[in-house]
């Protein structure tokens, strides 16, 4: 896949110049493996992600992803907007970024999700939830997430704590 685009809110483009991204994906019965790469037009920032996912069993698919990205215009305070080392394709804190989780189906209609993070910052997340399809068209999913902040403060939000515990309940109905 290739695709130039415009951006949102203040990543929207500023000049004629796109941002552009490239994709590449391969699809065997054992799993995937796929690329990204993104050019932030803005802040001539380039940022790519590598994904690899497997299923070893019927009823349990696993992946881990590792992003790198260059942020030195990210970081410099010059530019009319300062981006605080995040743009718009490189959402983790540094250059680096690894992801990693799966779904383990317990029954046809349960299945339990988990996913860690961790960049270059030592920023650590992990997301836990199981989902439970009550009827056809209507699942409940109940998640809980945690994020131990690193060296940097991405969010804007002052809680007074590096670590933060929160949770969801979730009702999806499909149609």
């Amino acid at each position: 896949v290739v695709s130039l685009e415009e951006g949102y809110g203040p990543f929207t483009i500023d000049s004629y110049v796109p941002h552009v991204v490239g994709g590449l994906k391969w699809t065997q019965g054992w799993g995937a493996i796929s690329g990204v790469v993104a050019y932030d037009s803005n802040y001539e920032e380039v940022a790519g992600k590598v994904r690899l996912d497997i299923t070893p069993m019927e009823n349990l698919s696993l992946f881990i992803m590792g992003g790198y990205g260059t942020d030195d215009n990210y970081t410099d305070a010059t530019w009319a907007i300062p981006a605080g080392g995040r743009g718009m394709y490189k959402l983790w804190g540094g250059n680096w970024a690894v992801w990693g989780g799966g779904t383990y189906t317990i029954n046809e209609k349960t299945s339990f999700n988990a996913q860690l993070s961790y960049d270059e910052d030592e920023n650590f997340a992990v997301a836990a939830n199981i989902a439970y399809d009550i009827v056809p068209g209507l699942t409940i999913t109940a998640e809980v997430d945690y994020i131990s902040m690193g060296d940097s403060n991405w969010t804007g939000i002052e809680a007074g704590d590096d670590d933060a515990i929160g949770g969801i309940l979730r009702f999806q109905r499909s149609f």
